[in-house]
């Protein structure tokens, strides 16, 4: 079982390189059109009908950059993100991943779930977790082609999901899918017995494209913990799941307990007022501890270390 350490920050060049796709995207998008409705080149300085030279596009482009960036370097130095104590867990043996990066191809990792995952909470979409760990990820593995897609959608849990897994996730060819889920069920009193059964049926399909495959549990607070009964069985058959089916599985709610209950953070320094969803630093740390252990795992498997296999345990439905 592995361990997490984390004693890195998010520097300027990562985020550049968040926010360097939606640059173009954006530029094309504001540019203005002349008469025949094509786009007019941007150019960095604006000039004003005074001749003052004035702020263009290209230079409010790199503010954001900076701005970014700043904002990234600021959030582990207001509150750290240590790991926790007493808390062992492995994403398990990522053999499918760890094959690509040594062979030098294309990795494609998919954000599977709801709004949690989507990033809902955070002031902007760089600040989601898997935008921070797309940044870990190519910092760790500079030149390697690694793709995070976010799929992510509010309001749904393990029903809604099955009928995007095969479109949104099967059909993008992943090498590792990341699979979010549980917590609207909780919300919404479903039976966790149920939801857990239809994830197993996930997980299957997901194991039968091949793709490496860490499930991550309900998060730990207030709007989730007032349905108690339900959050403790719902993490727990996810375990048994994630043991049964041999998949790697990061536990959300024990991790962001530990935040609360022994590192004596607030709610509110990692959970928005709605009581519900990570704000900017629960992703951050989040994500920072989750690639901690990806990347761990990857370099054991390449390494030639074998990884425990996941205890077999009674089917649990």
């Amino acid at each position: 079982m592995m361990i997490l350490r984390f004693r890195r920050t998010l520097g300027p060049a990562a985020a550049v390189m968040l926010v360097a796709a939606s640059t173009s995207t954006a530029l094309a998008q504001t540019s203005p059109a002349n008469a025949t409705g094509s786009t007019a080149p941007v150019s960095s300085v604006a000039t004003a009908q005074s001749g003052t030279p004035t702020q263009g596009l290209s230079g409010r482009t790199i503010d954001k950059v900076a701005a970014i960036a700043a904002r990234a370097r600021d959030i582990f130095n207001r509150v750290p993100c240590l790991p926790p104590k007493g808390v062992s867990q492995s994403v398990g043996s990522l053999p499918h991943v760890a094959a690509k990066l040594a062979a030098n191809k294309p990795v494609v990792i998919v954000a599977f779930g709801s709004s949690s995952t989507q990033g809902y909470g955070a002031t902007s979409p760089e600040f989601n977790y898997p935008n921070r760990l797309a940044a870990q990820l190519h910092r760790k593995y500079p030149a390697a082609a690694i793709t995070v897609l976010n799929r992510g959608k509010g309001g749904e849990d393990a029903p809604e999901m099955m009928k995007r897994l095969r479109t949104e996730v099967i059909d993008a060819k992943p090498d590792m899918v990341i699979w979010q889920v549980g917590t609207n069920a909780v919300l919404r009193n479903l039976d966790p017995a149920s939801t857990a059964k239809t994830v197993e049926d996930g997980v299957a399909t997901i194991q039968a494209s091949g793709a490496d495959l860490v499930l991550i549990d309900p998060q730990y607070a207030p709007a989730v913990n007032a349905k108690s009964e339900n959050a403790g069985r719902m993490v727990s058959l996810l375990n048994q799941v994630a043991h049964y089916r041999h998949v790697g599985i990061f536990p959300r709610f024990e991790v962001m307990r530990d935040w609360h209950d022994r590192q004596s953070l607030p709610f509110d320094t990692f959970v928005t007022k709605d009581g519900l969803h990570m704000n900017d630093w629960g992703y951050a740390c989040f994500a920072q501890l989750l690639g901690d252990n990806i990347i761990k795992s990857v370099d054991q498997v390449q390494a030639g270390v074998s990884l425990p296999a996941a205890a077999t345990v009674n089917r649990p439905l």
